[in-house]
């Protein structure tokens, strides 16, 4: 098989319907209702873009947007399991491959200008020893960490790992890579990135 402008996953489930117990039992869950919430987001690579030249090899683990797995997805017609993922270096919004780990490493490399964030936690202000404020919603994450960064980052938008961002409303999608949750978004979708106050 030669892909030309994506790459090529192996993704034998779709949906994270599963969960296993402390006592190893193993139980379905429902997800008909809200598949956007078990997605998968990560397959094995089977084959490369050809028009592309990354460091990404076939066996490696590839993050991905939701899209290639929800609302109809993206599977490869004639290959059982197999999905393609959009890849674009130059734009994030044409790309639904996000980051990859390679084979036998926890190594997190990010994929055309994404970034993985990770929420601040936003101190709450008490506002009374005897009246308990009951929230009816969470509040959407307005600001976050910048975990990885792409390479190039500084130089073309101002930004690095460390950096604390502002990030756009409902821009903060969630994507768990190595068993940890982070925040995956492009450069275009951080409203700005917060500097030191010097009292001189």
């Amino acid at each position: 098989m030669k892909s030309m402008l994506g790459f090529v996953v192996e993704i034998p489930k779709k949906l994270n319907d599963t969960v296993t117990l402390e006592n190893g039992v193993e139980i379905y869950m429902e997800t008909k209702f809200d598949q956007f919430r078990h997605r998968t987001t990560k397959g094995t690579v089977v084959c490369l873009p050809a028009k592309h030249k990354t460091d990404v090899q076939i066996g490696d683990t590839l993050y991905f947007h939701h899209l290639v797995v929800i609302n109809g997805g993206t599977p490869l017609p004639g290959f059982e399991d197999c999905y393609s993922v959009r890849y674009d270096p130059e734009n994030p919004t044409s790309s639904h491959a996000i980051a990859y780990t390679p084979k036998g490493s926890d190594d997190i490399i990010m994929l055309s200008k994404w970034c993985l964030l990770e929420e601040v936690e936003e101190e709450e202000e008490v506002q009374s020893d005897i009246i308990e404020t009951v929230k009816l919603y969470e509040r959407p994450t307005s600001r976050a960490v910048i975990f990885k960064s792409f390479e190039g980052s500084k130089d073309e938008f101002g930004v690095e790992e460390g950096d604390v961002v502002g990030i756009r409303n409902k821009s903060d999608y969630r994507i768990v890579i190595n068993d940890v949750e982070y925040y995956r978004t492009r450069p275009h979708d951080m409203l700005y990135v917060e500097e030191e106050v010097h009292n001189d």
